[in-house]
């Protein structure tokens, strides 16, 4: 045939941004500071010196880093050469980290030397990997038995005349997620799905006409962690718009508060623990933060935490996704009539929902007999869905895969419900919704409406065993400092009961027992831990 095959590969997500800004800033931290041009040729140099390392199409290769500038680099460049950018979370406990690079075969580890201990501990159990490179931030790099150093081997490396064509349905990209229980399990895309995934995101973020449109001049700071599912995929499509990107490193309150007073981002992605702990900083320096527009996901984004963000002016939307989807699914963007004919809060209330469908994204939110739920916002059901940019399945794991993929639609495992304008609120996981004396209690309600009281920093609802009800729910409470003295169980008792008379939950749904907690335990991506919760609060 005459004509070109165009294959939908990363790299001309890369050459499209370089040709539109070459000179646009990529910033890490208060250290580097250096262009697109810049950063387009360290891809051709890192993507080169790899090749020089006997990285080969299909190597896997591992990452354990910060999200800098650098990791940025190797989001293009691993994948680019036709190798696999395994992105490791480095949170993992050091069995399933050894799991996990196993399992995937890792032949090269590049890691921060902040990880060097760690990495210490792995070395003589992987039997795959036959060459480290070390990552520094110091001058002189410290002493340490590798194969090369980061900055050294690119200096050295001649850089490619481009990145090579490929096949676009050739693997990109592997990770593992961090369920609760059961080794993790690894998640993996090709080009095809995240160029797919980018122009989908492209058409679906920069409308967040919530807080009016973003355009051209936005400024880009994940707050997401580049290993997790490539930091939601925002990367790739800041770097197709041409957007100046700040990388902030090691996720410090003092760091980030100085990173957006001083680059002034004016979009960011996070887990709502993430938001909260940037809310707390600023907040103690009396910082106002009104250019700032935050897209939380990983965990449901609770009215009373959007309060908070509001005050300082920081303009938060919800969103939805999972590592095996890409992760993005859904985002709360307001319809028209909406922004023109209702009042802030409940705007507000709608802003916080898991969202409305992204292009390319079929939801469907089922009951038990498999049929669709009604769209009335309380009929629950789970969410299953289809897209482009699916993982096909767990890596090397076809009996998990079958089950995700049963009846041809991957499950999530969310339980939900659907409006009348087709806006979809999680309301649970399946495993976490509480039963009790025959009736479902979501515990991600009550968390919701416990954070509206003023003294909550942070709620967790957990169902324990009960004799007469099978389960009833226990809410784990973190106060706010000034308020540790004067709020009991009884305070909260009565604050939910304001709910019951509105109608809002059901007066058996309110927790007889309340736990109050220094902190809540975290998995290795921030969301709230509920399976150490209920190992530790296992009975009221």
């Amino acid at each position: 045939m005459a004509a070109y095959d165009y294959q939908l590969l990363l790299k001309h997500l890369l050459e499209h941004g370089i040709s539109w800004a070459p000179a646009q800033e990529i910033v890490f931290r208060d250290q580097i500071r250096y262009t697109y041009s810049d950063m387009y040729c360290r891809v051709l140099e890192l993507a080169s010196a790899l090749q020089h390392q006997g990285v080969k199409v299909g190597s896997k290769v591992g990452v354990i880093e910060w999200d800098s500038h650098r990791y940025l680099e190797m989001y293009f460049g691993i994948p680019g050469i036709g190798a696999v950018l395994h992105t490791i979370n480095p949170r993992l406990s050091l069995e399933n980290l050894i799991y996990t690079m196993t399992h995937a075969e890792d032949e090269v580890l590049i890691f921060h030397e902040d990880f060097s201990p760690l990495v210490e501990q792995l070395r003589a159990r992987l039997p795959f990997v036959r060459k480290f490179i070390l990552i520094t931030d110091r001058k002189e790099a410290p002493a340490i038995e590798v194969d090369g150093e980061y900055e050294e081997i690119l200096a050295v490396a001649s850089p490619l005349d481009e990145l090579p064509d490929l096949d676009e349905r050739s693997q990109a990209t592997l990770s593992y997620t961090t369920g609760t229980t059961g080794k993790p399990k690894g998640v993996f895309f090709s080009h095809r799905q995240l160029v797919l995934h980018t122009l989908s995101g492209w058409g679906s973020l920069p409308p967040i006409s919530n807080y009016g449109p973003m355009d051209k001049r936005e400024v880009y700071m994940p707050l997401t962690p580049m290993y997790h599912v490539h930091a939601w995929g925002v990367p790739y499509w800041a770097t197709l718009s041409g957007l100046k990107q700040v990388y902030p490193g090691k996720y410090e309150p003092e760091m980030l508060v100085r990173l957006i007073m001083d680059e002034k981002p004016t979009f960011s992605h996070c887990v709502p623990s993430i938001l909260q702990m940037v809310i707390n900083a600023a907040d103690a320096k009396g910082l106002e933060l009104e250019n700032w527009r935050v897209v939380t996901g990983g965990a449901r984004l609770t009215k009373g935490l959007a309060l908070e963000a509001r005050k300082l002016g920081i303009k938060v939307t919800g969103g939805y996704g999972l590592s095996e989807s890409c992760p993005l699914l859904t985002i709360a963007n307001l319809k028209p009539f909406m922004e023109e004919e209702w009042e802030e809060d409940r705007q507000l209330d709608w802003k916080v929902k898991t969202g409305f469908v992204m292009p390319l994204v079929k939801i469907r939110v089922v009951g038990p007999d498999g049929r669709d739920v009604t769209c009335d916002g309380i009929e629950t059901g789970e969410i299953v869905v289809r897209s482009p940019w699916l993982t096909p399945g767990y890596y090397k794991d076809p009996e998990r895969t079958e089950e995700l993929w049963a009846g041809g639609w991957m499950h999530t495992g969310d339980v939900a419900n659907v409006d009348e304008h087709g806006y979809i609120q999680i309301v649970d996981r399946i495993k976490d919704v509480i039963k009790s004396g025959g009736e479902w209690i979501v515990s991600l309600e009550l968390e919701n409406l416990l954070s509206l009281h003023d003294d909550v920093q942070e709620a967790a609802v957990i169902g324990v065993p009960d004799e007469t009800w099978d389960e009833r729910p226990l809410a784990l409470i973190v106060l706010r400092e000034q308020a540790k003295h004067r709020v009991t169980s009884a305070t909260l008792r009565e604050h939910l009961q304001k709910y019951v008379a509105d109608g809002v939950i059901a007066s058996w749904a309110v927790p007889d027992n309340y736990a109050f907690v220094g902190a809540l335990p975290r998995t290795s991506v921030g969301k709230i831990d509920k399976n150490a919760l209920r190992q530790k609060h296992g009975s009221p």
